[in-house]
């Protein structure tokens, strides 16, 4: 008998080596639950665009959770809030993958917050969908394991500028940007178009982060006698500018950016807001898909919640799926490494709320098209005008 239990326990040792250890099982999935994470600015003024992605990404979840979750097992939201403050998004994701243990990353705050949390990101190795800001330091150079949804910053000021240009020829230019990332950003997309088209800048400025009076700014614009006005501004500044400008009595051609066309931002331009021109890569609500959006939405979320739906939740509505079909095709025992080869496999992947989404091999930022909206403050909506 000794020498029988010897051979066997031989045996044994000797499949273990050929074997080689366990492998452990990816974090945040359980027999019948998957733990998805996200950090938002939840809180201050960019809770408008953080609060509304969230939204798009439960509104996604409790879609999928309603039809039986991913392949059985339903999906878990766990959000962190940021305050909009990079320090605490680093430390957000952080937690949440090293604490709450998630399967997967989406969202991930503003564009300056999610460029310093690549480094967290990469090393990590966690499926991650970006949506909330797209910049180019987040897909190049490509991570294997991080995808980004939506349209460049500067591809999406080069789309509005040349619009801006086409209908307005020969008119003299005004522009203002942020002192950070994001006001680099603006600029670099409207310089290569004012050298692609000699445009004639006779405005150029720059304020502060945070800044809310615009008084001198904007007296600046009038006395250059700028007839088209770039606004690069976020939420808060915009609104600012445009009070401005109403006081000064004058009316330039006005284009804003995507993280200022929500619709609490022309109610609170009032009539100095009608008519801006904004770019965008999501469905207007005003059109047929943004209002086939709200009445998905409408039963998913609270009435509160209802009232703060803008874009951002399209933009997280349309990644979170994704994100949840690659993860569904990986079947019952999914897997980061398959949930990031699925997601490199997406093609032409209809969310209702945007264009097809695809990626690919080394493709890891979907370049969704654009459209140019025009502000229509009676309604409070903005309408395709091309």
């Amino acid at each position: 008998m000794i020498k029988y239990l010897a051979a066997a326990s031989l045996l044994l040792t000797t499949a273990c080596l050929v074997a080689g250890p366990a492998r452990a099982a990816d974090p945040g999935i359980t027999d019948t639950e998957i733990l998805i994470g996200d950090v938002e600015p939840l809180t201050g003024p960019p809770a408008l665009l953080g609060v509304a992605a969230s939204l798009g990404h439960k509104i996604a979840i409790a879609e999928a959770n309603a039809a039986g979750g991913i392949n059985g097992r339903k999906i878990k939201y766990v959000l962190e809030d940021d305050g909009y403050v990079t320090a605490r998004t680093i430390q957000g994701v952080k937690k949440v993958i090293d604490v709450d243990k998630v399967f997967a990353m989406i969202g991930i705050s503003g564009s300056g917050q999610s460029i310093a949390v690549m480094p967290v990101l990469e090393k990590s190795g966690i499926p991650t969908v970006i949506d909330v800001a797209p910049v180019k330091h987040l897909w190049e150079p490509p991570r294997k394991n991080v995808f980004v949804v939506g349209q460049s910053y500067e591809e999406g000021i080069v789309h509005l500028v040349n619009f801006l240009a086409d209908k307005n020829p020969g008119k003299k230019w005004g522009l203002i940007t942020q002192d950070d990332d994001y006001g680099i950003t603006v600029r670099d997309g409207f310089d290569s178009v004012v050298k692609a088209k000699k445009l004639n800048v006779v405005y150029s400025g720059n304020y502060k982060k945070g800044q809310q009076d615009f008084s001198s700014d904007m007296l600046q614009l009038k006395d250059s006698g700028a007839e088209v006005f770039l606004a690069g501004g976020i939420i808060a500044e915009n609104i600012a500018m445009m009070k401005e400008i109403e006081k000064l009595g004058i009316k330039p051609v006005t284009g804003i950016f995507w993280p200022g066309r929500i619709e609490p931002v022309l109610k609170l331009m009032g009539p100095a807001g009608d008519g801006i021109y904004a770019v965008d890569y999501v469905e207007p609500f005003a059109g047929a898909a943004g209002k086939a959006f709200l009445e998905k939405a409408k039963p998913l979320v609270s009435e509160a919640e209802f009232k703060g739906i803008n874009r951002y939740t399209m933009t997280g509505y349309a990644a979170a799926k994704v994100l949840i079909a690659a993860i569904e095709r990986c079947g019952k025992q999914p897997t980061w490494a398959c949930t990031i080869s699925e997601l490199e496999k997406t093609k032409n992947v209809e969310t209702g709320v945007m264009a097809p989404i695809s990626f690919g091999p080394g493709v890891r930022f979907s370049n969704q098209k654009l459209q140019i909206m025009q502000a229509d403050t009676a309604t409070l909506s903005f309408k395709p005008v091309n």
